[in-house]
């Protein structure tokens, strides 16, 4: 059973959708072929693991991909797609009791944090407005092609001063925030933030993740009514609104070529999908080394792909069912409506990649908390809530002997379920149904390799022309026809969808014969007879 496509898009995650929603909006015929039973790869709710609540098995909080025009580009609202703002961004409760928020809001930020330490006030205001600038045209280039043109049209116009910003990109955070905050809560707060991206507070050319909090404060970060997953069934929607196909429980088993172009997709079942061009979301692993496998890519690059820096894991989540909120002792009545910080300090965070990096769970971990039944009632029955706990830094790979099975997802659910009491004593009992995403899970049920959630390491190394590799950096593959769209390509992970859009993009281009196949055509039509 053969059926014959413009293009076709390996995987049901959110930039698989994005291509497929930008090249069906634009008119070519287009199949997305997803290996679960339900759409979304990492952005994604299901509603059958704690019965009665809609459970979050990937992201949950959508921040980045409101800095680009993909939401009303594929007119995701019309598809039922509704956001609700989180303000405070996040809330960093003391563990004896207060706190301070990151609002939308820079000033209020500003208030909230003065009255934790006044000087770290005046400082955080002028650390927002100084990398504001710079964080913009970051961002531009975020969401280019990483080509050397791009780059250098996205960083045009940097006046000296913002030069001087360079410095900080290049340092570490965790050396940026000692050297500008001073009060401990402070720099945990900035710290932790900074460390959802995955480097390490220590690690050299890292400190661009720190100027995260110049866009939140001009874009905010909003949850999806319904869950993380409303995103991607709103974006399937979509696609099959413009003409496009999604396929459910359409496990791909290879990507086959013909004359040393990628040609057709074959599913597990037998099922055969051509097209002009394959696009995959898939890791870029298990795109080029098990898809199309080594024997077809060039001599020396099965290789490098094989020796990308995946990384040994990342975080580990604990999601449960609870009769109750938390309710930290002297916050803010509006703590919970965005993420909590529960992370003491910056040695407590170093401290527990420390561990992490010598093979074991972090003896105390830094835990997110999110508390979206807060603001949206419907992911839970009435009067219950759901509670997430993502913390770092767990290893998939353990240097202790112990492997991920149900004993030590207790024993971290348990232990993540401490700390929340240690800030939320009223927690204690009221925990009513748990599920636990080791590194393992994370792997096997969405597909993230080694449960890193960005795909690969976020490090300078794999990051702008050098992610995934040099050769593989624009989108588009050794082998014609064959494109990459997913977190292992330039921007990186998180609900950002830029690298869908740009792997359109270029796919669509190059569809239509790229510079010179325009203008052929251009130049046919404009010889050709006037009727």
């Amino acid at each position: 059973m053969k059926s014959t496509y413009d293009a076709v898009i390996v995987g049901g995650g959110h930039n698989a959708l994005t291509t497929a929603g930008y090249m069906a909006k634009a008119g070519y015929k287009v199949a997305v072929l997803e290996r679960r039973g339900v759409i979304g790869g990492a952005v994604c709710t299901e509603d059958n693991i704690l019965p009665g609540y809609k459970v979050d098995v990937g992201s949950g909080v959508h921040i980045m991909i409101h800095l680009t025009p993909v939401v009303g580009d594929l007119e995701l609202e019309m598809h039922g797609l509704e956001y609700l703002e989180m303000n405070p961004i996040a809330y960093f409760p003391l563990p004896e009791g207060g706190g301070f928020g990151l609002y939308r809001d820079l000033e209020q930020t500003c208030s909230s944090i003065a009255a934790v330490s006044p000087e770290d006030a005046t400082a955080y205001r002028k650390f927002v407005k100084s990398w504001d600038g710079f964080a913009d045209k970051l961002f531009s280039a975020f969401q280019k092609a990483p080509t050397p043109i791009n780059l250098i049209s996205s960083f045009a116009g940097l006046r000296p001063p913002e030069m001087d910003l360079l410095r900080g990109v290049v340092q570490s955070y965790g050396h940026y925030i000692r050297a500008h905050f001073k009060h401990p809560a402070v720099q945990s707060a900035l710290a932790w933030m900074a460390a959802q991206s995955g480097p390490a507070p220590h690690e050299i050319g890292a400190g661009g993740f720190l100027m995260w909090h110049a866009v939140l404060h001009r874009h905010g970060a909003k949850r999806a009514v319904g869950g993380s997953g409303a995103l991607t069934k709103a974006m399937a929607a979509s696609i099959e609104h413009f003409g496009g196909e999604v396929h459910l429980n359409a496990p791909v088993a290879r990507i086959e070529l013909e004359g040393g172009r990628a040609k057709r997709v074959v599913l597990e079942d037998g099922r055969i999908f051509e097209g002009r061009v394959i696009v995959s979301g898939a890791h870029v692993q298990t795109t080029l080394l098990d898809l199309v496998g080594s024997d077809h890519l060039p001599a020396n690059l099965p290789w490098k792909v094989q020796n990308l820096r995946v990384g040994n894991g990342f975080g580990l989540i604990h999601r449960f069912a609870a009769s109750a909120l938390p309710e930290y002792a002297g916050a803010s009545p509006d703590a919970t409506n965005g993420m909590q910080l529960l992370c003491p300090s910056l040695e407590y965070l170093e401290a527990a990649f420390r561990d992490y990096d010598a093979g074991i769970p972090s003896r105390n971990p830094a835990a997110l908390g999110m508390t979206f039944t807060k603001l949206d009632p419907s992911l839970a029955p009435v009067g219950k809530h759901l509670i997430y706990l993502w913390a770092q830094y767990y290893p998939y790979q353990r240097s202790d002997g112990r492997v991920w099975d149900g004993d030590a997802e207790l024993e971290e659910g348990n232990k993540l379920e401490e700390l929340l009491y240690r800030y939320a004593p009223n927690m204690r009992g009221t925990i009513e149904g748990r599920f636990t995403q080791t590194p393992l899970d994370i792997e096997t049920r969405i597909g993230l390799k080694k449960g890193n959630v960005m795909h690969l390491e976020m490090s300078l190394d794999q990051m702008f022309t050098l992610r995934p590799l040099p050769e593989l950096s624009g989108y588009r593959t050794p082998i014609p026809g064959l494109y990459l769209c997913g977190a292992s390509t330039h921007p990186g992970g998180g609900v950002f969808a830029a690298s869908g859009r740009s792997a359109a993009l270029v796919a669509m281009h190059d569809l239509e014969g790229g510079f010179y196949g325009r203008a052929k055509q251009w130049l046919e039509a404009a010889l050709s007879p006037k009727t």
